[in-house]
């Protein structure tokens, strides 16, 4: 069902204009806003992408992340004024739209093998004198 013309004009007013590009598999840090009483904070939440969804001011992803013995899910909305900022911190290769297996694994069962880009290279270069 496609949306009414109106409607995405409006919604044009909202969306971000530098939402970095991110797919499934790949571990990112969100930036978020805390808000506690009359003070505002940044909280960075690291996890791996498991889930992409909807279009729009409405499209959302979820980070799955295990850490100290407990694992947890959460989910963003993209063009949330409460995100201040995505990072991308690795890629990874995998051949699923919806990693929702990794729910409950830990170690070795929980990897997601990296990417490599063709052109990046993971050591630093020489210093030149």
């Amino acid at each position: 069902m496609s949306r009414s013309p109106y409607i995405e004009e409006v919604e044009q007013a909202y969306l971000k204009k530098d939402v970095p590009v991110f797919n499934i598999g790949d571990t990112v840090r969100v930036n978020t806003r805390i808000v506690e009483g009359g003070k505002e904070r940044l909280q960075a939440f690291t996890g791996i992408v498991i889930a992409k969804k909807g279009s729009g001011l409405s499209e959302t992803f979820t980070l799955y992340r295990n850490a100290y013995g407990s694992s947890m899910d959460r989910t963003f909305l993209l063009h949330s004024p409460r995100i201040s900022g995505i990072e991308t911190i690795r890629s990874g290769k995998v051949r699923r739209a919806k990693l929702y297996y990794l729910r409950g694994r830990s170690g070795k069962a929980a990897k997601v093998r990296e990417q490599y880009v063709a052109g990046e290279s993971k050591v630093a270069p020489a210093p030149q004198a």
